[in-house]
């Protein structure tokens, strides 16, 4: 469905049902440069199961309008409004990579509008190396390869998927080609730009689930305990051998761990 947010022109997935406010909301947050076609599988199970999705391109990402956003906080703000836009009172928040943060830093600043917490791939710092950065900054193809490949555990740049036919590897490259030129270098000075998870980890006051991978490059597991160590009560999950895209690499463990 399209909605309004803050005067931008939104894209927002529900999962295959209209979106019913008068069902427990959940908000789910793709990492950077992607859209919200990564949570394919997680919106329509969600919508199925007694759950009104909201699962929003952000703002100059996929087919919402306007500018990228250029913080975190920013960020954080508009998933706010996207929940009173949408006419829910509250809602489960869910996020990867960036879209952690940016639930996290939802959570932190508009404590009426969340429920619990879901952070997948995620870490404190969340710091992005200077040859991605660069490579990004100059919308280098080498910048995709350098997310597809250190996105991904060892297995699935091989193979793997539960989806008969379909290449991880390939796909995490395409959703990334196909953001706009300056889209991945905005969101990844985001993410290293940020340096407020921790205090805003511990300013959290609802129920939290952080979702780990044992083998990811990209947000290490240390860095992801850390984040989880500074959430009062939140409940940690570390998938062996899974890499940074999890949702992809595996979907059904991340929902599990989800429900749980």
């Amino acid at each position: 469905m399209r909605l309004n947010v803050d005067g931008i022109d939104a894209e927002v997935a529900t999962g295959g049902r209209d979106f019913d406010a008068a069902l427990p909301a959940v908000v789910l947050i793709h990492g950077g440069g992607m859209d919200h076609s990564v949570w394919a599988l997680h919106s329509r199970w969600f919508a199925h199961h007694g759950h009104a999705v909201l699962a929003p391109d952000l703002p100059g990402h996929g087919r919402s309008a306007g500018e990228p956003l250029a913080t975190i906080g920013t960020m954080a703000d508009w998933i706010a409004a996207l929940i009173a836009t949408a006419g829910a009172a509250r809602a489960w928040v869910i996020g990867h990579s960036m879209g952690s943060l940016v639930a996290l830093e939802t959570a932190a600043r508009h404590p009426a509008r969340v429920s619990a917490l879901g952070l997948i791939g995620t870490g404190a710092p969340m710091a992005v190396g200077a040859d991605l950065l660069k490579a990004a900054a100059t919308n280098q193809h080498a910048s995709i390869d350098m997310v597809a490949l250190w996105g991904l555990g060892p297995a699935a740049t091989l193979g793997g998927s539960l989806a008969p036919g379909l290449w991880m590897l390939g796909g995490a490259r395409r959703v990334l080609a196909a953001s706009r030129p300056g889209v991945l270098f905005n969101d990844l000075s985001a993410c290293n730009d940020y340096q407020d998870a921790l205090a805003a980890a511990m300013r959290v006051a609802v129920p939290a689930s952080v979702i780990l991978g044992e083998r990811d490059l990209m947000t290490p597991l240390k860095a992801g305990r850390a984040l989880a160590a500074a959430l009062p009560g939140a409940r940690t999950v570390a998938l062996r051998g899974a890499g940074h895209l999890l949702m992809a690499e595996r979907p059904d463990q991340v929902l599990a761990a989800l429900r749980a």
